[in-house]
């Protein structure tokens, strides 16, 4: 079983502080332990990307992948919501908004989140209770 079958995986920058907090967002509401995070830039994650012919470089996004389907921008988005916990999965009923509308929404935000929240120096590192949620080179094997 690959990881991608076991897992709902979820790739993000690394170095963007809305993503981090979005993650952050995930791994609590992950009451089902489904969700594996990894940032775009680490090695490992630029594995998962060339088998799935993405850009090494595709920063444009999130990127939600599960059983050999990958998904980007609001979809991606909210595909996350249908499995997390609490009330969250409601959101999903927004995929009735086409997504010419969604996705230029996601794209404004996309590209003034450095301005708008910041940016690290370098990716970030998982604590200790959050490293199970981060894909390791382990999973991609």
């Amino acid at each position: 079983m690959t990881v991608t079958e076991k897992f709902h995986i979820v790739l993000f920058d690394g170095v963007c502080n809305l993503c981090n907090n979005s993650v952050d967002f995930i791994i609590r509401r992950d009451t089902k332990n489904v969700f594996k995070v990894g940032a775009i830039q680490d090695a490992h994650t630029q594995r998962l990307l060339e088998s799935f012919e993405i850009p090494a470089d595709y920063l444009d996004s999130l990127i939600y992948i599960h059983q050999d389907q990958v998904y980007y921008k609001s979809r991606g988005a909210l595909e996350i919501t249908r499995n997390l916990g609490g009330l969250w999965p409601i959101l999903y009923g927004l995929i009735i908004i086409p997504a010419f509308i969604r996705d230029p929404i996601y794209d404004w935000i996309a590209r003034n989140r450095y301005r708008w929240f910041g940016k690290k120096e370098t990716c970030r590192l998982p604590t200790s209770e959050e490293r199970a949620k981060f894909l390791t080179a382990e999973d991609l094997e």
